[in-house]
């Protein structure tokens, strides 16, 4: 599994021109859920997520996690995350999991998410979405669940 997580002051996902997710501070996430992707990779990368210390203290410091700071999260299923483009350039998505599954990984991570208090807005699976954020910072984090990079 596989997330670029930004710090933003303001994230919202429309379809079809319909506003359907919507935070303002807080973190937005784009995911990405490999073939065997399960439960331990949602866990691992929601508990990161949750923790993950990227906004300011009193003392210009990151230090605080997005409960701290009062912030919500919006997840955005993205696919694109696993694609390979090492060979030629049209990536391909072999790693990517199959619709049904990613879709279940996904929502388990929204759960997990929201488990540990904290508002989530999504966008709407296998949808074409327009994503449009204010990256706060910019402060951009690149996690995997298998710990590649």
């Amino acid at each position: 599994m596989r997330a670029v997580v930004q710090r933003v002051s303001r994230a919202a996902v429309r379809v079809e021109g319909v506003e359907r997710g919507v935070v303002g501070r807080g973190l937005a996430v784009l995911l990405g859920v490999a073939r065997g992707d399960g439960e331990a990779d949602a866990r691992l990368l929601a508990e990161k997520v949750a923790a993950l210390r990227v906004f300011e203290d009193g003392a210009g410091r990151m230090n605080l996690a997005v409960g701290e700071v009062g912030g919500g999260v919006l997840v955005v299923s993205q696919f694109t995350l696993l694609g390979d483009a090492r060979k030629g350039n049209r990536p391909g998505f072999t790693d990517a999991a199959p619709p049904e599954e990613a879709n279940a990984i996904y929502e388990r991570f929204c759960a997990l998410v929201r488990e540990k208090g904290l508002p989530v807005a999504t966008g709407v699976f296998r949808a074409s979405m327009e994503v449009e954020l204010v990256n706060e910072g910019p402060v951009t984090i690149l996690l995997d669940s298998r710990r590649l990079f």
